[in-house]
């Protein structure tokens, strides 16, 4: 029966123990393991991580894998090895920073990139012990990048997901990494991949395109004969959750200490996990020039500042702390008075009833990461605003900006765009207030994380499926062998024919583009039967057509359908088509050619062509969504249409495609057999225009109009050397 298995990191519970009490089984708070909650303790689903606990004897080893089964969990052993190069290491000294923009803390050491490929692996090692080939695999974070493809070379066909719940870098941070094809090798034998936010897709189909060498067209990457698609899943948290615990009777009593505690003071709230990411020193320091440049609100606001301990044996966390042990020992020193504190810092984790009740008194979020994937507690805090009053300081660099956009917005690294936020939401009124809240309230409660799972889990779905039709349209033996049959058995065959990407590999260099001998000889034997009728129907101007294929028996129809060319007749224009627009296009392509070297224009007589095959791996593909972009603008108004091919764009007349031209020739030319072959969304209108039963043949593993699919120009040139022998 197949299952779902979830595999990261760490495993939703935590196992702690010593000599007198013996071992105890802490579940996670976190919002991961309660929105997955629903999906692994379900039927024979398993989720398989670490348990955070190094077993003391062969017994301790077994009550944790007996308690870890009954909760539908599988453990994987860590060595403390393990723990320091491969968690603390390479995930944490390297991945984490490089990841989240703090280059500067980035500690490259082999040794830690040599225990990540094994605890990867470790990791595919345990997951094989339950795992089939109709299981479906949620693969999670930064951890275990390389795990996909693992789990892909042993299951080709298995569905994988995964997602990354850290930010994903640009570019140009991510080519850092001396390992960075490795990684995304590793991502790609996924079939979806997901992220918290639009842009941080964006940075990783970037990196894929430039560094890992492979086709990216809108979210779906070519990886080789599969297609993986790339998109963004915000993760929400558990509102019902957080909204009931703020409403708990439990939740009210603490509230009422804590407000006697603080005597009646008004509260900022911080809460993060200890991290440089988070951006808490910067925080206190706008905090202390807040109390500096707004002295009226020294004995009436106190920041209560919640750090939760995070990787305490990793030196630059050490430092941190020290940082803010010291920020804060300054600023209650320089302003404390008897009966006022301005900083309550605790450093330590708080049970979910203390943190609602915090919730509850605060009258203002301050959540100001300078990068952060997501960010729950800013969800959470809203979420417990059961009167919908308070305010919401939100950092533009945090993943959950984009849909709390009724927060206070802020630059982390502005400092006094901080101080004057903090002025904002403790003189907003309340009704304003309210009005905000509310709507992102009704987003949270709509978003949450049940959403984000069972999004996920159905575009992992679609993908198998759309992965799946492109199987079953492969043009296999038993396909070519129907096609060569209705063949031999017709009488007039009508066949259509693209040149480049079909017939003939893309070019980096013009000369490239020539006729080779195996295809002229082959094309002249097609030709050659007289029950054929051969056309090549190319979006090439007329000249090189011409001149390269003039010689043959064969019609031949150009510019996507402007001029056509019947066998033995002179070229003949399909209908009259305006081409004033190009004296204003072109000066547009031409900018571009000026400020991307090895670019060019080819000049058709009713389209413009814009070439970057000999333009840097990744630059070309920036300078072409730049280009389509403007090109779409300018081409609205003017009945135009820019096509996006391979290494090209083109713009050319709207009503001009490859489709009209199929129609005339198959009502000019009746046949009782048809077959038409290309590579790009150009020919789907020579598809569409093919009789139903017609063998049309897409080059390439995209979703098509074809019928069938085949791999490359070499699958082309084998079916055809097999018709005319």
């Amino acid at each position: 029966m197949a299952k779902t298995i979830i595999v990261s990191n760490r495993l939703p519970v935590r196992v702690e123990g010593n000599a007198q009490d013996g071992l105890k089984f802490v579940p996670s708070e976190g919002g991961l393991a309660t929105g997955l909650g629903s999906v692994y303790q379900e039927g024979e689903n398993i989720w398989i991580g670490w348990t955070g606990y190094h077993p003391k004897s062969i017994q301790e080893e077994y009550e944790i894998l007996d308690y870890l089964k009954k909760e539908n969990m599988r453990p994987v052993s860590l060595t403390s090895e393990d723990v320091k190069l491969y968690y603390e290491g390479f995930s944490n000294t390297i991945l984490w920073p490089n990841f989240h923009y703090f280059p500067q803390y980035i500690e490259y050491k082999d040794e830690y990139w040599e225990s990540y490929q094994e605890v990867n692996k470790k990791f595919c090692s345990e997951l094989l012990k339950y795992i089939s080939e109709e299981d479906t695999i949620w693969v999670h974070d930064y951890q275990l990048l390389l795990l996909p493809q693992m789990i892909r070379d042993i299951f080709p066909k298995i569905s994988i997901g995964f997602f990354n719940h850290i930010p994903f870098p640009s570019y140009e941070m991510f080519r850092l990494l001396p390992w960075r094809k490795q990684l995304l090798n590793g991502l790609l034998g996924a079939d979806l991949i997901g992220f918290h936010t639009y842009d941080d897709m964006r940075h990783f189909l970037s990196s894929v395109s430039r560094l890992a060498a492979r086709s990216v067209k809108e979210q779906h990457v070519q990886n080789g004969e599969r297609i993986v698609l790339v998109d963004s899943f915000p993760m929400g948290i558990d509102y019902q959750k957080y909204a009931t615990s703020a409403a708990s009777p439990d939740t009210i009593a603490q509230e009422v200490l804590f407000r006697t505690s603080l005597q009646g003071k008004r509260v900022i709230l911080s809460i993060d996990r200890l991290d440089y990411s988070k951006g808490i020193p910067q925080r206190l320091k706008a905090f202390e020039l807040f109390l500096e440049k707004y002295p009226e609100y020294l004995n009436i606001i106190s920041l209560v500042l919640l750090v939760v301990p995070s990787r305490g044996n990793v030196e630059k966390y050490q430092e941190l702390k020290q940082e803010i042990d010291l920020l804060v020992g300054r600023i209650n020193g320089r302003y404390a008075m008897m009966d006022w504190t301005p900083i309550h810092y605790f450093y330590r984790s708080l049970p979910l009833t203390k943190l609602s009740a915090l919730y509850r008194i605060a009258e203002v979020g301050l959540v100001t990461p300078m990068r952060d994937g997501m960010n729950l507690v800013c969800k959470e805090f809203i979420a417990s605003k059961l009167d919908k009053s308070g305010v919401l300081i939100l950092s533009e660099m945090a993943g959950s900006a984009k849909e709390l956009s009724d927060a206070i917005l802020i630059n982390p690294n502005d400092v006094n765009q901080i101080i004057e936020a903090i002025h904002q939401a403790l003189t907003m009124p309340r009704e304003e207030q309210i009005q905000r809240n509310e709507i992102m309230q009704k987003s949270l409660q709509r978003y949450n994380v049940h959403h984000w799972v069972k999004v996920f889990m159905n575009n992992l779905k679609k993908i198998k499926k759309e992965q799946k039709a492109l199987e079953i349209r492969q043009l296999d033996e038993s396909g070519v062998q129907l096609l060569l049959d209705d063949y031999e058995a017709s009488q007039q065959r009508l066949i259509f024919l693209d040149y480049d990407g079909t017939l003939k590999t893309f070019y980096k260099e013009p000369n490239d583009a020539f006729p080779d001998e195996e295809l002229l000889v082959m094309l002249e034997k097609l030709a050659s039967d007289s029950r054929n009728h051969v056309v090549i129907i190319s979006g090439r101007g007329r000249d090189p057509l011409e001149e390269w294929l003039g010689h043959l028996a064969i019609s031949m129809i150009c510019e996507h359908g402007v001029w056509l060319r019947a066998k033995g007749k002179d070229w003949k224009k399909l209908r009259d088509v305006d081409d004033h627009w190009k004296k204003e296009i072109y000066p547009v392509l031409d900018s571009y050619v000026s400020r991307t070297p090895g670019s060019f224009i080819e000049t058709k007589d009713y389209s413009l062509v814009w070439h970057f095959r000999r333009v840097e791996l990744g630059l070309g593909e920036l300078r072409s969504r730049e280009l389509t972009s403007h090109l779409k603008y300018m081409a609205r108004d003017r009945h135009l249409q820019v096509l996006e091919g391979d290494m090209v764009v083109e713009i050319k007349n709207f009503e001009v495609n490859k489709g009209v031209a199929a129609r005339k020739w198959i009502k000019k030319y009746p046949a009782d057999f048809h077959l038409a072959i290309g590579d790009d969304w150009t020919d789907e209108d020579t598809f569409g225009a093919m009789p139903p039963d017609s063998f049309t043949i897409k080059v390439g593993v995209q979703n098509s109009r074809a019928r069938f699919n085949v791999d490359s120009v070499d699958d082309v040139r084998a079916l055809l050397e097999k018709i005319v022998k």
